[in-house]
Parts: C-alpha cells; sequence; structure tokens
C-alpha cells in the first residue's frame, strides 16, 4: 500500500466527523510508541515548553547515566542512541529555541563523559557537528535570542579539551 500525501489525508480528514477523528487519533496511538508520545506532547506538554524541556533534559542526564564507559564502543553506541532520542523529541516540538536548548544540553553532557571524548575520533567529530549545527541555528533567530544562546554556546566552548 502507497501512503498518500499531506494533502490528500487533510482533505479525507475533514469529511470525518469529530468522533470518528478522535477514534482515529486512538487508533494510530495503540500501534506505535511514537505516535503515542507525539499525542502526549500535543495534548499535555506543548502548552507547557519549559516543563517539557525539563522533562527531555532528566532524559538526557539519565541516558548519559546509564552509559556503559568500560570501552568506547558502549558509549559510541549509547550516545547516538541518545541524541536519536533527543532529535525525536525535538521533532515533535518543531520550536527553535527548544532544539537549541536540548542540544547545548546534549553537547554539555557529551564533554562530561568520562573517559574523555577527546580520545575518540568519532565521538569528537559528533561533538563538533552538532556543536556546528547548533551555530547554524542560533544564527536563524531573533537577536535577543541569539546573544543568550551565543552566551551559552560560549560557556560550552570554554569547556571543551583541546580538540
Amino acid at each position: 500500500m502507497k501512503a498518500v500525501g499531506v494533502r490528500e489525508l487533510k482533505k479525507a480528514l475533514k469529511e470525518h466527523s469529530r468522533e470518528e477523528l478522535m477514534e482515529m487519533c486512538l487508533q494510530l496511538s495503540k500501534y506505535k510508541k511514537e505516535n503515542k508520545e507525539l499525542l502526549t506532547y500535543i495534548l499535555f506538554e506543548s502548552a507547557h515548553e519549559e516543563g517539557y524541556i525539563e522533562s527531555v533534559k532528566e532524559e538526557i542526564d539519565d541516558g548519559f547515566d546509564a552509559i556503559t564507559t568500560r570501552t568506547f564502543y558502549y558509549i559510541k553506541k549509547s550516545v547516538r542512541k541518545i541524541l536519536r532520542m533527543v532529535k525525536k523529541f525535538i521533532r515533535y516540538s518543531k520550536n527553535k529555541e527548544t532544539e537549541i536548548t536540548l542540544l547545548l544540553h546534549f553537547c554539555e553532557k557529551l564533554l562530561e563523559v568520562k573517559p574523555s571524548i577527546k580520545k575518540n575520533t568519532m565521538l569528537t567529530n559528533l561533538y563538533l557537528r552538532e556543536r556546528t549545527s547548533i551555530e547554524k541555528k542560533i544564527e536563524k533567530l531573533h537577536e535577543d535570542l541569539q546573544l543568550d544562546f551565543h552566551n551559552m554556546l560560549e560557556d560550552l566552548t570554554e569547556k571543551e579539551p583541546n580538540f
């Protein structure tokens, strides 16, 4: 079965009643965890973006706390998993400020990993790639927000080891 475009979906959804739409949303939430998470964000957390950011930061912290630091293989695997999770939560929000805040927090936690990411090329490159991404995203924001985020990025840069 081939999926139809967003335009066709929008037209088809307009033809259904409120009860039918509610039933469709519930049916979507039954089959995939991501659908349920997105629905939870839309219904409960989108109005409280600060609380959402804090809860995602806690999940990031928990992810980094759970990393097995015996070998860089496990560290890399765990860090990539955490980054996928962060990007998923960023997609839910679609808010650029939230995106930058969460990526800054991720990079900050990545710098705190022991042994240092400086000793592993892949982790160093991942960090530098995310930092570059943050810089580009900051440039697209309002000037006042740019200044705040630039200061946060400078604080992060001061913490990083000499790559």
